[in-house]
């Protein structure tokens, strides 16, 4: 099941950019899941920047594949996903509003949360916007992927 068509306002998806801007952070060695299918093109460009990546429509709670996971994920989904990507016990790296890092539910998962956040906002595409930049921008959540730092401005 592909949950981004789920909701009108989770239909953004990932330009190329997205990926460029954090490629040095992802370990060309590792297979990549990248769960939320939408459109297809954000595994296209991952794998257009060297990456070997698993894209397919399907259902992100009922598999588990990849050796890490790296997602623009349906935002109106966050705690569900958080929550089976903490149970998934995998390194990953979710484009994700910044809010949620004051959610409750999120510090009460989350304690070691590494953050990547770009000094200029990405911009998606989707719902008849080519240039969508979400109020607030968007920060790279990322979890056991031995960032040098666990606070990284881009």
């Amino acid at each position: 099941m592909d949950f981004t068509l789920q909701k009108a306002s989770d239909n953004y998806y990932s330009k190329k950019e997205v990926w460029e801007k954090i490629q040095q952070y992802i370990p060309k060695d590792k297979v990549i899941y990248e769960p939320f299918y939408g459109d297809g093109k954000s595994g296209q460009y991952l794998r257009e920047l060297g990456f070997h990546v698993i894209h397919e429509p399907i259902d992100f709670f009922e598999n588990d594949l990849g050796e890490i996971i790296v997602s623009n994920p349906p935002f109106s989904l966050r705690k569900a996903i958080f929550t089976r990507l903490k149970k998934l016990d995998k390194p990953f790296i979710m484009v994700m509003f910044p809010i949620v890092l004051s959610c409750k539910w999120f510090l009460d998962i989350f304690d070691d949360i590494q953050i990547i956040i770009p000094k200029s906002r990405v911009k998606m595409y989707g719902n008849g916007k080519e240039n969508y930049t979400p109020n607030g921008g968007v920060w790279y959540f990322c979890w056991k992927m031995n960032l040098p730092k666990d606070l990284i401005i881009i």
